[in-house]
């Protein structure tokens, strides 16, 4: 007699993911949205310094992906709004290579001192566990790199 052991299913918690960050740079508004458009595309690495060959369509409709040469790559996702310098929200798959559906969103506002960017991450589908333990590391180089890069350092 063959028998089968039940297998738990995932719950709701399991299957969606939510990141909240405020990023304070001292740069103006419209150098922080250059600094955030040069560091998702053509200077984006990893933490430990790997360039990924990120492309970025600056326009609505436009892609964001990784080009890995001969037409060969991993699609992102989409840009959804863009409304320089104050927003930019993108759309699709993003970093992840399964079913799952995210959107990002970056709100830049002028404070006293500079800027304040607003980032907000949620997606949906099912997120593997070492994904969701590295998401906010990695969301945290792509920020620190942008207050570099917007505030006239390198990292």
């Amino acid at each position: 007699m063959n028998t089968e052991t039940a297998k738990p299913t995932a719950g709701i918690d399991d299957l969606t993911l939510s990141v909240n960050e405020k990023i304070h740079v001292r740069a103006s508004v419209e150098r922080t949205f250059a600094a955030l458009l040069e560091q998702l595309g053509p200077y984006n690495n990893t933490p430990d310094g790997r360039p990924l060959a990120m492309k970025i369509e600056p326009w609505p409709g436009g892609r964001w992906y990784r080009d890995l040469g001969e037409d060969n790559g991993h699609f992102w996702g989409t840009v959804q709004a863009i409304k320089r310098p104050e927003l930019l929200e993108i759309s699709g798959p993003l970093f992840m290579s399964y079913a799952v559906v995210s959107n990002i969103q970056y709100r830049l506002s002028a404070v006293q001192d500079g800027t304040l960017i607003k980032f907000r991450h949620t997606a949906l589908g099912l997120i593997e566990e070492d994904h969701r333990k590295g998401v906010a590391k990695g969301w945290g180089h792509i920020h620190a790199s942008v207050r570099a890069r917007a505030e006239g350092r390198t990292q």
